[in-house]
């Protein structure tokens, strides 16, 4: 974990290593022990082949290393990543203070490191879970906020709706969900985790989660809505034309519709295939190459109708002024997206988006601030008019930044009134090698850097602890 702390007018840079059991044991046996998300556990040196065979019937031992997210829980901090582990830190020193294991309170299989937090305090979250008949399903839980009594909110984590699964034994990866005041929205993507595959050859071959992946070519992406409260399905079929999202802008309500900003890649085939180190570290030329295969990147607005009638069947459903998003009701009974383009440059992607969350998380917005990855090497940040599709860029030679975190100034008066929190690796000769980047959010104008002298590798996401 990494830690900047301003304070005083000074800036103190602190890290750690989470000590998880995945850590621990890799650093004891010098090798890596728990399959993670791309690598496959090392088989023990110390065994013949008959014993390496036999081990791998012993099931499957799930990561606990959390190196995506941190977010608060009640007084709380937990790091996150996307299995059902989340470790408890101290957000002072950094130091590891215990791992929880979300089954043992809820019924899912993982939770995404992408979590909605109400102002008072309640978090929601989405994972897969198996729901009827042994079918796989997706489930909305809820961790209320700080309790009366000082108990554990964890403690009292529950499912409040549940999204079906379009196949039976093949979840959809899912990173992140929309929300708004009043609705849940879950994008269901055409890459799918293959159970069946997963089982098998995680018992036999010790493969990786990466190698249980594929695409389905036929299904396209499916939106699913539920209501908060009382926690409901809503049966409306929304279909449209295959892509991977991974990250949700903001989705907020107008007028009877919900708006969804996704960032989102062309097609069903997995954006994760070009992003194997072997892919990275080659030249920069054959880098561009290799990015021309892959999904384009496109800023995309969807527009979901809620209240929809037969009778409407082959027309426009989208009556908002400000978009050319549409929604038309099909003869069995599907409603065919299409969305309205935000932006969109040749290769080059807006990701890790943040917006002003505080005051418009699942509201109407106007600003969202980004990575921009550029044939997938991050190399600006980028501010985006979702109303005029207006951009500013931040970006210097050699420097690599990472998600941009926007802070509501004090005394705001404006939705982009504020400043944007980055760390920057600085590899080049007679340079720092990474700094802390603060821009002044209404025009990406740098305010202040604070530069140290160590290395600090890419870093994924974050938050800003007042």
């Amino acid at each position: 974990m990494h830690k900047f702390d301003l304070k005083g007018g000074q800036v103190t840079y602190y890290r750690r290593f989470l000590r998880t059991d995945a850590y621990v044991r890799a650093m004891t046996e010098k090798r890596v022990v728990i399959t993670e998300f791309g690598t496959a556990a090392y088989p023990d040196p110390c065994k013949n082949i008959f014993s390496r065979f036999f081990t791998y019937f012993q099931g499957i031992e799930v990561t606990d290393n959390c190196l995506v997210n941190v977010y608060p829980v009640g007084e709380d901090f937990y790091a996150a990543t996307e299995t059902n582990y989340i470790t408890k830190v101290d957000p002072d020193t950094l130091e590891t203070l215990k791992k929880v294991d979300l089954c043992n309170y809820v019924s899912v299989n993982g939770l995404t490191a992408h979590p909605h937090i109400e102002k008072d305090g309640t978090i929601y979250n989405i994972g897969n879970c198996f729901g009827k008949n042994m079918s796989l399903a997706y489930n909305i839980v809820k961790i209320p906020p700080i309790q009366e009594d000082k108990s554990d909110p964890i403690e009292k984590s529950k499912v409040i709706v549940q999204f079906p699964s379009s196949e039976r034994f093949k979840p959809s990866y899912v990173h992140s969900f929309g929300m708004t005041e009043n609705f849940f929205v879950f994008v269901e993507m055409p890459v799918k985790i293959n159970l069946l595959k997963f089982l098998s050859a995680w018992s036999i071959r010790g493969t990786n989660y990466m190698d249980c992946f594929e695409s389905n070519e036929t299904l396209g992406t499916w939106f699913h809505v539920a209501t908060k409260s009382p926690g409901e399905y809503v049966d409306h079929k929304f279909r449209t034309s295959a892509f991977n999202v991974f990250h949700h802008i903001n989705t907020y309500e107008d007028q009877g519709f919900i708006v969804v900003d996704l960032c989102t890649w062309k097609g069903n085939e997995f954006v994760y295939n070009y992003l194997y180190l072997a892919n990275l570290r080659q030249n920069w030329e054959e880098i561009k190459r290799e990015a021309m295969k892959a999904p384009q990147p496109e800023v995309r607005r969807y527009v979901l109708p809620i209240d929809i009638h037969r009778e409407e069947q082959g027309k426009n459903l989208i009556s908002l002024p400000y978009t050319t998003a549409t929604a038309v009701l099909r003869s069995d009974g599907t409603i065919w997206l299409e969305p309205e383009v935000l932006f969109s440059s040749p290769r080059q992607a807006f990701e890790f988006p943040q917006i002003n969350y505080t005051a418009h998380g699942g509201k109407d917005y106007t600003y969202a601030y980004a990575l921009g990855l550029n044939h997938f090497i991050p190399d600006r940040i980028c501010k985006l008019n979702v109303k005029s599709k207006e951009t500013w860029v931040w970006q210097e030679p050699d420097s690599y930044p990472s998600e941009p975190l926007f802070v509501q100034s004090p005394r705001a008066t404006a939705e982009d009134d504020g400043v944007l929190l980055s760390i920057v690796v600085n590899p080049g000769e007679g340079q720092r090698p990474a700094f802390l980047l603060i821009l002044d959010a209404k025009d990406l104008t740098e305010i202040a850097r604070a530069a140290v002298e160590v290395i600090i590798p890419v870093t994924f996401h974050g938050m800003y602890k007042p």
